[in-house]
Order: C-alpha cells, then structure tokens, then sequence
C-alpha cells in the first residue's frame, strides 16, 4: 500500500513539475524569485522532448509501481498519462518536437508578458 501511495504521490509531482515547466511563468510574474526555479526546469524539460529523453521520476515511479505489485510501464509520463488525453496517436518524436516548441512559445511570451509590466513599473 504505501509504495502505492508513494508512486501516485510521485505522479502527482510529476504532473505539477511539468504544469510548472509550462505555465510557471504566470508565478513568476507574482513572485519574481522563481525564476531562478523556473527557467532551469524550462531547460530541463525542453531537453527532454527535444531529445526523447524519459524523465527520471518514470523509472522511479515504475519502480515504486513494481514494489507495490502493480503493473509498470515503458513510455514515459506525457505518452503514458497525458497522450491519451490530448492525442489519440501514440508520442512519437514529431509530437515531442512539437511539445518542446510549445514549452519555448509559452513561455517566451510569459518572460515577454513580464517585461512589458516590468518595463511599465507594475
């Protein structure tokens, strides 16, 4: 049961780690010290989609999953979980090419955002 838990746990912060990478420039413009957390797990997560890279919490929630007794996977987190949400097809390196340019155009456009209200003195 807790390595269950433990591995569910472990998705949950997975999940927010890439809500994070995605949309955590909205913090940053509230609390401007997270750009110091921010713009290296934009990094981290452009990297991994740019180079088909499974992320390291896969593994180890797997391996969590396996101690349980429940069953694993072999993909990663975003085509395991998140794909069959958004796409019907499986991830290929098309669509994570895709998803790491979405990374980039979010979040300069956030950083732009930004500096326009930096810039206005807000």
């Amino acid at each position: 049961m807790f390595y269950s838990l433990a591995a569910d746990a472990l998705l949950i912060v997975h999940l927010l780690f890439i809500l994070f990478v995605v949309l955590g420039a909205l913090l940053v413009m509230k609390w401007r010290w997270l750009i110091y957390l921010h713009l290296p797990t934009v990094f981290w997560g452009i990297l991994i989609e740019f180079n088909h890279w499974i992320c390291p919490l896969t593994p180890w929630e797997n391996s969590l999953r396996q101690t349980a007794g429940e069953a694993s996977y072999n993909s990663g987190f975003i085509e395991h979980y998140l794909l069959p949400l958004i796409y019907p097809a499986k991830l290929n390196y098309d669509i994570q090419i895709l998803l790491g340019s979405l990374v980039i155009i979010v979040n300069l456009s956030l950083y732009l955002l930004l500096a326009l209200k930096i810039k206005r003195g807000s």
